[in-house]
């Protein structure tokens, strides 16, 4: 018999290694994102220290290098962080960050004041609201077994299904062993995300954060603050179910930061896609006011995100809440999101050239290969080729669902997150999903948010109704 180990002793050999949070981890996507937003200069005395001192460059596609980084080059990256937050972007001016600025470079006005009623759902909205729901979760899981594998990978796994142009649910039949030892499914998802094992829909922060959206309503109304958000994410969202900004932001609260500081504080991921996965919630529950809609976005993104990352929440709330309307096409919403993103921001940019790149080839290929081009710089979760991504797919799909999921995964980059937020805006344009697409999901979906598990997307469809239609 092999005595116990002592209380507290821990096994070197097998480190935790908390991903997304670490000092030295963290450090390496600072400075990459000093490359993007213009300080890059300024900034490479800190990278000449950094990989002086021995540190090594961000993770590329994990959350954590592998080995655990001794002390001192622990403390070095702490402190290069906190140097490299004094830096100040030359970009500034085009990207603002206050509610004020921001806000200001909207053409519409602010929304309704008290004395003035919100916008009215329209007529048999519930029905529609079911569709975008259901739409959200068959363009996640179509995204999920891909995710993290480069667009090279997807497409030859996709070819040798014979599923390319992709027309359906990724599976492993027929593909040869060799292509699945060379691009192995995400090994988290791939067992409930292929076409032969699907049995519901299973669970993943895509679906989390609009549930959370939905309770953040429920207990304080369209009014919620930014305070509001962090309360609930501390009572009601497992930390283990935090990634990038979103963890780190978790992290800053239990240091007891407050926003805004929360989405700044040794936060590298500010400009990411996490905040715009949060967003449809508000454009469902603000049919017809895009100007409200985007407002709740911000006061939600502004736990975690910045700039673009922030911009990219008001355009798919602005132009969610355009398509709740059922009237006018997804060409039309998306035109209306741009509306509230600052026209000189880089996000901005990427969006225009997405849209025009889609209108300007009719293989979707083609317009992938021109996006990744211009934009595979990026951190493949940033939120800037993503959006560019999103806005491509469902101009060039045109309204028509399928095309919309198939193009916004068969693009790449965060593929999950990029099927969920195009499924979701075409099924509320199109008012449906195809039965093809709906039936594995069987009405059901997993997850660890309180009161939500097993919940169907009829269920939810009814309860986003009554909180839109809450003053």
């Amino acid at each position: 018999m092999t005595a116990a180990a002592p209380c507290g002793d821990t096994d070197r050999r097998d480190p935790v290694r908390l991903t997304w949070a670490q000092p030295e981890d963290l450090i390496g996507h600072e400075l990459r994102q000093a490359a993007e937003d213009g300080r890059e200069a300024d900034a490479e005395p800190a990278r000449r220290a950094w990989l002086a001192a021995g540190g090594r460059p961000a993770p590329d596609r994990a959350g954590a290098s592998p080995p655990p980084a001794p002390p001192r080059l622990r403390a070095l990256a702490a402190r290069l962080l906190d140097d490299l937050a004094a830096l100040p972007s030359p970009l500034a001016p085009d990207e603002p960050q206050s509610w004020e600025s921001v806000s200001a470079t909207w053409p519409r006005r602010l929304p309704p004041g008290p004395a003035e009623p919100p916008a009215e759902p329209p007529a048999g909205y519930a029905a529609r609201l079911e569709a975008a729901w259901t739409g959200r979760a068959v363009g996640c899981l179509l995204g999920k077994p891909v995710e993290k594998l480069p667009l090279h990978g997807i497409r030859a796994l996709a070819r040798a299904a014979g599923n390319w142009p992709l027309d359906d649910w990724f599976t492993a039949r027929r593909v040869p062993p060799e292509v699945l030892a060379a691009y192995p499914w995400n090994r988290r998802s791939a067992p409930t995300s292929l076409a032969e094992n699907i049995d519901g829909m299973p669970e993943d922060d895509d679906l989390n954060y609009p549930l959370l959206g939905l309770l953040l309503l429920q207990r304080h109304g369209k009014g919620f603050t930014t305070a509001d958000v962090a309360r609930l994410w501390l009572d009601e969202l497992p930390a283990g179910r935090t990634f990038t900004a979103e963890r780190v932001a978790y992290r800053n609260l239990l240091h007891g930061l407050e926003p805004p500081l929360t989405a700044t504080h040794h936060n590298p991921f500010r400009e990411w896609i996490g905040a715009l996965i949060r967003a449809d919630v508000h454009g469902w529950t603000n049919p017809g006011d895009p100007a409200a809609a985007a407002a709740r976005a911000y006061r939600d993104a502004a736990l975690t995100h910045t700039a673009n990352g922030l911009y990219a929440a008001l355009f798919v709330a602005a132009a969610t809440a355009t398509a709740a309307t059922g009237r006018g096409d997804v060409h039309t919403a998306l035109r209306s999101g741009l509306e509230f993103v600052p026209p000189r921001s880089r996000l901005a940019a990427a969006v225009r050239f997405g849209i025009r790149a889609a209108g300007e080839d009719a293989d979707f290929d083609l317009v992938v290969d021109r996006l990744h081009a211009r934009y595979g710089h990026y951190h493949w979760v940033h939120a800037v080729p993503n959006t560019a991504l999103i806005a491509a797919a469902l101009t060039h799909a045109d309204g028509d669902f399928t095309r919309s999921v198939c193009r916004a995964v068969s693009g790449g980059w965060d593929t999950d997150s990029n099927g969920a937020t195009a499924g979701a805006l075409a099924a509320l344009v199109a008012g449906e999903v195809p039965h093809r697409w709906s039936a594995p999901l069987k009405n059901r979906l997993a997850t660890t948010v309180p009161g939500f598990d097993g919940i169907g997307f009829d269920t939810l469809a009814h309860l986003t109704a009554q909180e839109a239609a809450r003053s």
